[in-house]
């Protein structure tokens, strides 16, 4: 797909972090626009995968803004939990998004699916589908993911999300202890944007 260059481009999460953490991702020389220029709401995600939401949320913000929109979904799976939280990572934290209650879930479910586990390396994964959408309706997306093991205990305080819960693989830090500048050069959403960046 060849496209022109952009010269300006809408981050379409209402989301604090993931606005912050997509900023830092993008090149200079790009006007960022944010869902609060229009005062857009999120819209429902009902997709199956990442992939699904991520096209969802980066479609809607660019047919209601008429902008270039660049969206993500993102979340933890735990593979002892069958995958969870996954697409629901969010929603685990009810409907604040409050990721305190969604790591204490995360312990809870561990609690009763793995006795003991806080002993063992609980694997996990951060994936990343990251979604740009033109108003012509040309799409593209792809995914980053991170392998990594659930912390026994919540540790950090940078990021957001499960970030003071998960280790990742050649750590002994959770991304909550890493600093956001490397973190940001390591991460789910980072290995997706190298994979997306020449199309901006």
């Amino acid at each position: 797909m060849k496209v022109k260059k952009i010269s300006k481009l809408l981050i379409g999460t209402n989301n604090k972090g993931k606005l912050k953490e997509i900023r830092a991702l993008l090149p200079k020389n790009i006007k960022i626009l944010s869902t609060s220029d229009f005062s857009l709401k999120s819209p429902r995600e009902n997709g199956n995968t990442f992939k699904e939401n991520s096209l969802i949320k980066a479609k809607y913000f660019s047919k209601k803004s008429n902008q270039i929109c660049i969206s993500d979904d993102s979340g933890l799976e735990i593979n002892v939990l069958n995958n969870e939280p996954g697409i629901y990572s969010a929603r685990w934290g009810g409907k604040n998004n409050n990721f305190n209650l969604a790591i204490k879930k995360v312990f809870k479910k561990l609690d009763k699916k793995v006795p003991g586990w806080r002993n063992r390396k609980i694997k996990a994964n951060f994936v990343c589908a990251l979604t740009i959408y033109w108003p012509s309706g040309n799409y593209k997306t792809t995914i980053g993911k991170v392998d990594g093991r659930i912390s026994s205990i919540k540790v950090g305080t940078n990021g957001f999300g499960y970030d003071p819960i998960f280790i990742p693989k050649g750590s002994k830090k959770t991304y909550g202890q890493i600093l956001p500048k490397k973190k940001y050069k390591i991460d789910h959403r980072y290995k997706a944007f190298q994979k997306i960046k020449k199309f901006l």
